[in-house]
């Protein structure tokens, strides 16, 4: 089995920062890209950032800038440093990993049980 821990949301003030992590576990091969994504009351999840094994990454315009998504291979490991948050940056993040376990042929997609975020204006 293959578990997504999340970690590091919370409460805070506009213009305040949080880091997020994520951490997988179980019997994992290799992991390849990995990401953030974000579900507001109301709207679809989508996604915020995400980074290659080779540490490629990409943002959705509404961070850029803001944002910095970072991994550590060795701890299996995803960051997401948000900096200059707003109100509309409120939602649930979910980590997302493309994982291959030890004996299986094609990678799957697994995620985490989700974080809350709540930015007060």
């Amino acid at each position: 089995q293959v578990q997504l821990v999340e970690s590091g949301g919370g409460l805070v003030q506009a213009g305040g920062s949080l880091r997020l992590s994520c951490a997988a576990s179980g019997n994992i091969f290799r992991i390849n890209a990995m990401g953030w994504y974000r579900q507001a009351p109301g709207k679809q999840r989508e996604l915020v950032a995400g980074i290659t094994s080779g540490g490629s990454s990409n943002y959705a315009d509404s961070v850029m800038g803001r944002f910095t998504i970072s991994r550590d291979n060795a701890k299996n490991t995803v960051y997401l440093q948000m900096n200059g948050l707003k109100p509309e940056d409120t939602a649930i993040y979910y980590c997302n990993a493309q994982i291959l376990r030890v004996g299986a042929y094609f990678p799957s997609d697994y995620w985490g049980q989700g974080t809350q975020v709540t930015v007060s204006s």
